[in-house]
């Protein structure tokens, strides 16, 4: 392994782009510190950390800083961090499944991508401006501004942090061409992982090492559970992510002239859980809005003494039974949805009968798609599944040991998933540029990115 580390500062190439995808990813993290003109970012910083941390609005602007790196308790100038450009991708893949015209150009390669991306860019512009607007007018008029100064402080926080997610949806193309890895997928890791830090001194911080500790401490039994804990459930998050369903396709034997060709045997990967993060993402997305909507009920004055919208609101807590029930609920749907958005059996039937390949047992066309969306049906329960257990984690660990949820969610949901995610596909290009260039990778066999079921 130590070698490893050692031979990629060997190769210039590749030395080039880890450092020059470091230096940007710093970039990222000193604009995390610039302020909105107009807004006395240090009031805000101790408003947010003086706020009701299991308030619906504390957990969705939680969850929304976890995904998207975004700065929103801080009032920086990456404030809405990459959000919008992640909602426009959604909403451009979601409507080329629609609009004859984005599904053409999804068929055209790279000249159809290229364009796509280009789309994206524009459709990010008024995404951030209304984003931004709403954020401003959170804080405009109040103490959080500097007196006099209400219109100004608007409109420069707008103008501010549209141009702050602007520069990032840059650095991640320029991470994309000229550095290693995925640029946008790096940025969310990294305002992912830069939580770590806090979370560890928490627990550090909270912790004796004593039988019988008060409440609100961390006694051995729960650190050692902690570390356990996070170690299976990155474990089981890698297993899950790189788990395949292998289709063996067969070639059909040609001849050519003299000479026979083809005939050859190869796998056709099916991934277990082929929709990511997406669903859980969807889901939570999803369950933000019961709580937020039933507290905003509960202040109204003639229904503050309401039992029956008092119990429906306790049943909407984070820790509760229905509202994980329904969380579950909607994984499993978001994951049937996102996998039918992507995945394809028609068009991967007629690909392999226009290559000459063939499942050995189907014939091509309609029974191979038959058979393909038949088995991925089937390994998406359990992808789903998996996604459920890891997203109620968190809850579980926070009900169950007392754990601050800020730190239990480090032992499950969509950030561990990004984190691992990101971070094996960083590996796997760092390991091809390596072998590429007759190197060792980082273990005795190479991270294929398989495991079969």
């Amino acid at each position: 392994m130590l070698g490893t580390f050692v031979n990629i500062f060997k190769v210039p190439d590749l030395r080039n782009k880890i450092l020059f995808t470091l230096a940007l990813l710093c970039i990222y993290r000193i604009g995390f510190h610039i302020p909105v003109p107009g807004f006395d970012s240090q009031r805000i910083q101790q408003s947010a950390e003086q706020r009701d941390t299991d308030s619906p609005f504390s957990r969705a602007a939680d969850y929304l800083q976890m995904f998207t790196g975004g700065t929103l308790s801080h009032s920086s100038l990456f404030g809405l961090g990459i959000m919008p450009y992640i909602s426009a991708s959604i909403i451009l893949m979601l409507l080329g499944e629609v609009l004859p015209s984005l599904k053409k150009l999804r068929q055209e390669g790279q000249t159809g991508y290229k364009k796509i991306q280009e789309y994206t860019r524009y459709l990010t512009v008024p995404l951030c401006l209304i984003q931004a607007m709403m954020y401003m007018k959170m804080f405009a008029g109040s103490e959080y501004v500097y007196p006099g100064m209400q219109v100004q402080a608007l409109i420069m926080g707008v103008i501010a942090m549209t141009a702050g997610t602007m520069f990032l949806m840059w650095l991640g193309e320029q991470i994309d061409e000229y550095g290693i890895g995925n640029g946008i997928s790096l940025i969310i890791m990294a305002g992912i992982l830069s939580r770590m830090p806090w979370a560890v001194m928490q627990v550090l911080q909270r912790t004796q090492l004593r039988v019988g500790v008060s409440e609100g401490q961390y006694g051995p039994g729960t650190l050692v559970f902690l570390i356990a804990a996070f170690v299976f459930v990155v474990a089981g998050a890698i297993l899950i992510t790189q788990g395949q369903r292998r289709i063996p396709v067969q070639q059909a034997k040609q001849m050519r002239g003299h000479r026979m060709y083809g005939g050859a045997r190869h796998y056709l990967p099916l991934r277990v859980n082929h929709g990511g993060v997406m669903p859980i993402i969807f889901a939570s997305s999803l369950m933000m809005f019961p709580p937020i909507i039933f507290e905003q009920l509960a202040r109204i004055p003639g229904l503050q003494s309401s039992a029956l919208l008092r119990q429906i609101a306790e049943a909407f807590g984070p820790t509760a039974f229905t509202y994980n029930v329904l969380y579950i609920i909607l994984i499993f749907l978001f994951a049937y949805f996102w996998t039918t958005v992507q995945f394809q059996p028609k068009d991967m039937a007629k690909n392999l009968r226009d290559r000459g390949s063939f499942i050995p047992g189907l014939r091509p066309g309609h029974r191979t798609a038959e058979y393909l969306e038949k088995v991925m049906v089937r390994i998406t329960f359990f992808g789903a599944a998996f996604l459920s257990i890891i997203a109620v984690v968190p809850s579980l660990v926070t009900q169950l040991m007392g754990v601050d949820y800020n730190v239990s969610s480090f032992l499950g949901g969509t950030g561990l998933l990004i984190v691992v995610s990101v971070s094996l596909d960083l590996v796997q290009r760092i390991e091809a540029n390596l072998i590429m260039r007759n190197y060792e990778g980082f273990g005795e066999s190479r991270i294929k990115g398989a495991r079969s079921y």
